[in-house]
């Protein structure tokens, strides 16, 4: 008994100094904890899930590439396009409706070799709100707005189902493009809604603040090389400092793709980012040039046109039309 004892009293302490036995040894070590998943990318912030955006500042496009880029990302003259021309005005001046014919606003389209465009307008979102009216828009691969006045737009197509069939066609991986007034109704807020002219940038009337928001969190404005419009956006960021500004020059586009956009045509885009640390000298916003591309989630540069890789934080070159470098 006192030999058991002894012997269960010696095993116990060899268990307690942690001495394992041969079979123990022979076991493999327990494998490695797996790396946990890196976590999925969110949705994008500002620009679509799906489809592109190709946002141009007004002017001429000719020789810049916009536009058989625009025809490229709709997958070729052989797809259908939609071409709204409701931002040149729903009524006339002394109050009749203004009629629109369709040979005449697709004619340019079919001269660039389209074989598969239609116009698509009404000046009453009754009409707009109806099956029959979007009929062409449900399988439409583009659309394109004309440029005029963006609230125009807003008044035939706000909240109706032609507004929800365009952001459809996005959805399916289409395009959306327009120049001018076509641009701006791209942001979310809607800079020069005012009816009674473009000069005012923060319009009162309630029911044109509000672009089709395809690019969300922005505001877009145009022509700002040519109408001298670079500091135009600058109270509209302190005003609603959660928006990022775009300005862009004629014969200019960004082309949008989730958060990330590149710069395409003859000159320059302004971008207002109040994330960015300023110099008391420079304006507060910086200038992009032809194949530039920014994220705007990130608020950083991430490639030059040169081919340059930005150093140090990637934050732009400052300082509006003086510091065009």
């Amino acid at each position: 008994m006192k030999k058991a004892t002894a012997f269960s009293v010696a095993a116990l302490f060899i268990t307690l100094l942690g001495v394992v036995t041969p079979a123990q040894q022979t076991q493999p070590p327990p494998a490695a904890a797996a790396a946990p998943a890196a976590a999925p990318a969110g949705p994008p912030e500002y620009g679509p899930a799906t489809g592109t955006l190709v946002i141009i500042g007004g002017g001429s496009n000719e020789g810049t590439g916009i536009m058989e880029k625009f025809i490229e990302l709709a997958g070729g003259p052989d797809k259908k396009f939609i071409i709204v021309p409701t931002a040149g005005g729903n009524r006339r001046q002394d109050g009749t409706v203004q009629e629109y014919k369709e040979e005449d606003v697709v004619q340019s389209w079919v001269r660039r070799g389209l074989k598969n465009v239609k116009m698509l307008h009404t000046h009453d979102p009754k009409v707009a709100d109806t099956e029959a009216f979007v009929k062409d828009l449900r399988d439409a691969d583009a659309v394109w707005f004309n440029g005029g006045r963006q609230w125009n737009i807003v008044d035939s197509f706000a909240n109706t189902r032609t507004y929800r069939e365009f952001h459809k066609v996005l959805e399916r991986g289409g395009v959306i493009a327009g120049s001018s007034a076509g641009a701006t109704i791209q942001g979310e807020y809607l800079v020069r809604g005012d009816t009674s002219g473009p000069n005012v940038m923060m319009t009162q009337e309630p029911n044109h603040q509000e672009g089709f928001k395809f690019l969300r969190k922005s505001a877009i404005d145009q022509h700002i090389n040519a109408r001298n419009r670079w500091d135009d956006l600058i109270p509209v960021i302190q005003k609603f400092p959660n928006l990022i500004g775009i300005g862009l020059s004629e014969g200019t586009a960004i082309i949008v793709k989730q958060d990330t956009f590149e710069v395409l045509g003859k000159w320059k885009v302004a971008v207002h980012d109040n994330t960015r640390l300023y110099q008391p000298w420079e304006k507060p916003y910086f200038v992009l040039s032809q194949g530039d591309v920014y994220n705007m989630k990130t608020r950083r540069i991430e490639k030059y046109g040169t081919g340059q890789t930005p150093s140090g934080r990637g934050r732009g070159r400052a300082g509006g039309p003086g510091g065009l470098l």
